[in-house]
């Protein structure tokens, strides 16, 4: 019978991984052809697989919408899975990278580096842009570190004072982010509003570049020791019972965690509430364990991010609607929800 079970859940993830594949392919495709440039499907087939090179064509798909879709999937991707971790590390189900100050430190972190190193936002070299990945990391670090600190009771870490010290530790870091980029000039001002809002605006190829080493890396870690996840999980005594080292797991698993969200940061800026919304739909859908939650995780967070970007891009064309404002407006009340089930 148990046997049976787990075969069943096999299968159900599969089901689900696959279909939201597929949900994610259909707005690529809805997102490629669409815009205030439209083209058939054979027109795209013919230009990607170089059958025609109309050159307003391959500026359209090889230049504007393709890196946008693909950074769009790779941001979605990698925030849904650090999401399902930071919920797992911390126990709580209202964890995430956007609530615990994450996203603020890295953002922060990046501005910094912009302000004094690079001079520019969107208009950077292609060192620069590889590298602002490393300084949203060490920005992010140092947020999980504080957390680590200031979230501890009686030696573990309490879910509510968590909560608590990641929300005003987020308020800290978006207070200096606002104040180092009042200090830009007026052009770098505006973009740099733009690029924390969470906007794929002007992604180039350089930009997956920068992102795709740390997915491709820090990916397979997560999912590897995803069964640690479960462990976590348990009991303290009983992990601790089972021969789980918490501190040195947790340690593990945030190092991935502020890799993922920090990459993120740089390249598409704050795209909150992917890490909340996520976790929450996957465990519905495949139940608590993790191998079958992380997947999951980040296919839904990869076809919201792809739905948001569509939505913002095309609902107010001309004008452009972050896609992170998209999100936050979905976001927000759900969190309100998810405080009131957690209440009752």
């Amino acid at each position: 019978m148990e046997h049976l079970n787990k075969l069943s859940q096999h299968a159900q993830f599969l089901f689900v991984f696959l279909l939201t594949l597929a949900l994610s392919i259909v707005v690529m495709y809805v997102a490629v052809t669409n815009g205030t440039f439209d083209m058939s499907v054979l027109d795209v087939l013919r230009t990607l697989f170089r059958f025609q090179s109309v050159s307003e064509y391959d500026l359209v798909i090889f230049e504007f919408r393709l890196p946008r879709i693909v950074i769009g999937a790779l941001v979605g991707f990698a925030l849904g899975i650090a999401g399902a971790v930071l919920q797992g590390v911390t126990r709580n189900q209202l964890a995430d990278p956007g609530i615990l100050g994450i996203h603020s430190a890295a953002g922060m972190a990046i501005i910094l580096y912009m302000f004094f190193i690079q001079g520019t936002v969107k208009g950077a070299n292609w060192l620069s842009i590889m590298t602002m990945p490393l300084f949203g990391w060490l920005g992010g670090m140092v947020a999980a570190l504080l957390l680590l600190l200031f979230a501890r009771y009686k030696g573990a870490l309490d879910p509510q004072r968590l909560i608590l010290v990641g929300i005003a530790f987020s308020s800290g870091f978006g207070a200096i982010t606002l104040y180092i980029s009042l200090k830009m000039d007026p052009q770098d001002f505006e973009m740099a509003t733009v690029w924390l809002s969470g906007s794929l605006y002007s992604t180039t190829w350089i930009h997956i570049l920068a992102v795709l080493p740390w997915i491709i890396i820090l990916t397979p870690i997560i999912w590897w020791k995803s069964n640690k996840l479960n462990l976590l999980n348990l009991d303290e005594v009983l992990a601790i019972g089972l021969g789980l080292n918490k501190d040195q797991e947790r340690m593990i698993f945030l190092l991935c965690c502020v890799g993922l969200v920090s990459a993120c940061v740089s390249v598409a800026g704050n795209v909150g509430f992917i890490g909340l919304i996520a976790p929450h739909m996957a465990r519905r859908l495949v139940g608590i364990h993790y191998q079958y939650v992380i997947p999951v995780c980040g296919a839904i967070g990869m076809l919201m991010v792809l739905v948001g970007d569509f939505i913002g891009k095309t609902i107010f064309a001309p004008a452009e609607l972050p896609v992170g404002i998209v999100i936050s407006i979905i976001g927000v009340p759900y969190f309100v929800y998810l405080l009131f089930k957690k209440r009752k």
